[in-house]
């Protein structure tokens, strides 16, 4: 296979300013996609406005000999960014939802406005930006989602409830956008990458941050948004050079007859549910049927 490029494709991706996005946004750009750097250009923690932060990636993409084009709008609004990429190039391929704040409480001392924050830019306004592209990705036939979680999302952390709940979320969207758009070319994946980032930078030293370089994550980004590649509905962890493909694990378990079965029974099998010997990976909800069927009582009409 020829080298990977991304010739007459448009990408949009989000709080692409700085960090992970803007690597992301100057790696695409150099392999040929026309490229919507969004940004709000606000802190780290939502508030504010400066539009020179996504100017300031495109002028870097252009002086690289590449085409982008600056835009400013919040995802809340995402129809509006999805808009610029349609009035700027003709057309949109390719989403990488990347934009985030943070609002890190734990969560006894969290409110409303740190939840709904958090909630509005990670998780409403990745739902408003792909709602408005995957329309148009339907009557194109094809389309590429990235969505971008974390470790905190897969595992959570202390003091980021609002924060893991939606990045968790997010590879929650992906799958639905994967099943859903099968049919019609589109394909939904998520990162969860370690990176260094004005965000990470809140929560790691300098020394760590260093070897964090988020072009280390940029290219499996690259691969999940070309169009050779297959994977849809899948979720990968990724930085400092290391690329994995996470999925779920579910134990053999243990069946009891339906109705008939007491707390008392579910402690003394407690050791066979959580044994993994034999255990299998589902991909879909048809896996969680199909091992409720298995049931033996069932079976037998007990």
């Amino acid at each position: 296979m020829p080298g990977i490029t991304f010739e007459d494709r448009v990408a949009v991706v989000t709080g692409a300013g700085n960090g992970l996005g803007r690597s992301h946004a100057l790696l695409l750009a150099s392999l040929g996609a026309r490229v919507v750097v969004n940004d709000l250009g606000g802190a780290t923690t939502g508030g504010g406005r400066d539009a020179s932060v996504a100017q300031q990636v495109v002028s870097e993409i252009e002086a690289a000999g590449g085409v982008a084009v600056a835009n400013g709008d919040s995802v809340g609004e995402g129809e509006k960014i999805v808009e610029c990429a349609l009035d700027s190039f003709g057309r949109i391929d390719i989403v990488i939802n990347n934009a985030g704040i943070l609002r890190d409480r734990s969560l006894h001392k969290m409110s409303d406005e740190d939840w709904d924050q958090v909630y509005d830019v990670h998780l409403k306004g990745a739902f408003k930006v792909s709602r408005a592209a995957f329309v148009r990705m339907r009557d194109a036939n094809y389309g590429r989602f990235v969505m971008t979680t974390s470790a905190a999302g897969l595992y959570g952390n202390f003091g980021q409830a609002n924060y893991s709940a939606c990045k968790l979320a997010l590879h929650g969207l992906a799958q639905t956008i994967a099943i859903e758009g099968k049919k019609k070319g589109i394909q939904a994946n998520t990162i969860a990458p370690i990176a260094a980032s004005r965000m990470m930078g809140t929560v790691m030293d300098e020394k760590e941050m260093e070897r964090l370089d988020p072009t280390a994550v940029s290219p499996l980004v690259a691969w999940l948004c070309h169009e050779d590649c297959d994977a849809s509905g899948e979720l990968f962890e990724v930085g400092a050079g290391w690329v994995s493909n996470v999925r779920w694990e579910r134990s053999q378990g243990q069946y009891f007859k339906p109705g008939h079965f007491t707390p008392d029974d579910v402690f003394e099998s407690w050791s066979a549910i959580r044994d993994f010997t034999e255990s299998t990976h589902p991909t879909d909800t048809v896996d969680t049927i199909r091992a409720m069927r298995r049931n033996p009582y069932q079976d037998k009409g007990e």
